[in-house]
């Protein structure tokens, strides 16, 4: 029997917080002088590791140990900014149990430290629900490279051609598409519009309440 696997990305996908990251981060640039616009910086750096996004912004040059705690005391402010608005995106769990009912191994594929892992998937309770999980502290490269989601197929068990993303930004799903992954997008944070140009959604939807899983595992 062929293993299949679902992989989601965590930020945006299973929770709607892209807007209270962006929030997070615009706040630490300001606190250092840095002006930046806000849709720019979401479309240079959704999927990016934090490692990625500082040098991006403060410098290539930065030590690695200057960056991991600037990152930390980003994402500190992060969750002290999200913590009352946590959970799951409408769906979420429902389509979970469908999957794990038909055997559909499932994984998370993020760019988020450890630290933002721990919250959001315990905090929600829903660790145990996943198979594997691999965020920024298991890969070299973010995404738009498809390190995150081949490294999870792989623990899963399942070849890339019978893996499926969920994801809500683009370069998410790029990286799906080197990764060889077809995907499911969410527009929690930006409309269908911005992934008309990938030919590997193969569904949008407003959230895992609108998903028939019947249809993905068909497509």
């Amino acid at each position: 029997m062929t293993q299949r696997a679902f992989i989601f990305d965590m930020d945006g996908t299973i929770v709607d917080n892209m807007g209270y990251h962006t929030r997070s981060w615009l706040e630490f640039f300001s606190r250092r002088g840095h002006a930046v616009d806000e849709a720019a910086f979401f479309a240079a750096t959704a999927g990016r590791t934090g490692h990625e996004i500082m040098r991006q912004y403060l410098g290539e040059g930065l030590a690695h140990e200057e960056v991991t705690a600037l990152i930390g005391e980003k994402e500190v402010l992060y969750r002290e900014i999200y913590a009352p608005h946590l959970r799951a995106v409408e769906g979420f769990g429902a389509l979970v149990g469908a999957a794990q009912a038909a055997g559909i191994k499932l994984a998370v594929g993020t760019a988020a430290p450890p630290c933002n892992v721990d919250f959001t998937l315990d905090g929600l309770g829903v660790r145990q629900q996943f198979d594997t999980v691999v965020g920024a502290a298991d890969v070299k490269r973010g995404k738009p490279e498809p390190d995150v989601f081949l490294l999870a197929a792989e623990r899963c068990g399942a070849d890339p051609a019978h893996c499926i993303v969920f994801e809500d930004a683009p370069l998410g799903v790029e990286a799906a598409r080197r990764a060889g992954m077809r995907c499911v997008v969410l527009t929690t944070t930006l409309p269908a519009e911005a992934f008309s140009t990938f030919d590997n959604v193969i569904c949008i939807a407003r959230d895992f309440s609108e998903i028939d899983i019947n249809h993905l595992t068909n497509h």
